[in-house]
């Protein structure tokens, strides 16, 4: 027996579901991952994987990460490119212009100021690195748990920043290190941080009041989570972000404030081989012998330039307003 014939409707609109139904599994087959094009070959990426593909293709953050490269490695074995000792000084060539095997030629008391420049950059850079360790941990604590439990904490805090910022830096260093008799960079980095800290906690108070107020904080608080938790996993990794930024900038300001207390003859003292010491005792020879003073000087430049660029970088790959 011949089968029933369906409707002609009911075919066609079979036909017209068909061909939709073909239409999209074609077009789910050709997107990249998935139907919307976001599946497992084009993972969503967090804040860090995407500021790092920035960082990657910035020519700024390249130079500058490799000229900071370079200080490290050189601050942990200056002997690779400087087979002298910076103490090993000789009256006879004081004042002397480069000579072969020395290319800086030679400071008042006849050092090499190659040598010099060289080793002057492991206490530039271990007192930058040192004094922005201590700054971000002590003012990101303050500053996090301000901003976390407000109130009476966070009002103490505030006024405690508030005396601390009307404190001037360098007269600050003139009145606290002038007493200092040490040699070593531990005075100069703790001046560092006592004064420093105030910068770092005010902009991670204000990060965290900014991080707890989201979404995800509010349901973790909802579904009982406890304050250490909401603190470490969610405010934490949301809120370090400027820290970082600001703290990169202002290793190169601690560079150059130590430069500035040792010129000053506050800050690091002889033995002790510095930048700042260097320019302070080539000032007065600056006519006679202009070398003395240009090379320490331009690393100097050099170098908290390198960080000032670096931090520039990362804070264009970090602020989401200015993608």
């Amino acid at each position: 027996m011949p089968e029933p014939m369906e409707p002609q409707g009911a075919i066609a609109a079979t036909g017209a579901g068909g061909a939709m139904d073909l239409a999209t599994s074609e077009a789910t087959s050709l997107a990249p991952g998935g139907p919307d094009g976001t599946g497992p070959s084009s993972p969503a990426r967090s804040l860090w994987s995407d500021a790092w593909h920035d960082l990657r293709r910035n020519p700024i953050f390249i130079v500058s990460g490799l000229v900071i490269l370079f200080l490290v490695i050189i601050s942990i074995w200056p002997s690779l490119i400087a087979s002298g000792n910076p103490l090993d000084c000789d009256l006879a060539n004081a004042r002397k212009g480069s000579a072969p095997g020395h290319p800086f030629g030679f400071n008042e008391q006849g050092c090499d100021v190659y040598t010099r420049v060289v080793y002057g950059t492991r206490v530039s850079v271990t007192v930058g690195v040192c004094a922005t360790l201590g700054v971000a941990v002590l003012g990101s604590v303050l500053g996090g748990l301000a901003g976390f439990f407000g109130g009476v904490w966070d009002a103490i805090l505030s006024r405690i920043t508030d005396i601390f910022f009307a404190i001037p830096v360098v007269l600050g260093g003139l009145v606290l290190l002038s007493v200092v008799t040490s040699s070593t960079v531990w005075p100069v980095v703790g001046f560092m941080v006592l004064l420093g800290w105030p910068q770092i906690s005010r902009i991670a108070r204000g990060s965290v009041i900014t991080a707890k107020q989201n979404d995800y904080v509010q349901a973790a608080r909802a579904l009982g989570a406890s304050n250490s938790r909401m603190l470490l996993r969610h405010i934490t990794p949301n809120a370090v972000a400027p820290v970082i930024v600001v703290a990169t900038i202002a290793l190169g300001t601690y560079i150059a404030l130590e430069a500035t207390l040792s010129y000053l003859g506050v800050g690091l003292k002889p033995p002790t081989v510095s930048w700042g010491i260097d320019i302070s005792a080539a000032s007065q020879y600056i006519r006679n012998a202009p070398h003395m003073l240009l090379w320490p000087a331009g690393a100097l430049a050099i170098t908290v330039l390198a960080f000032i660029m670096l931090g520039d970088a990362v804070r264009d790959a970090l602020d989401p307003k200015l993608r």
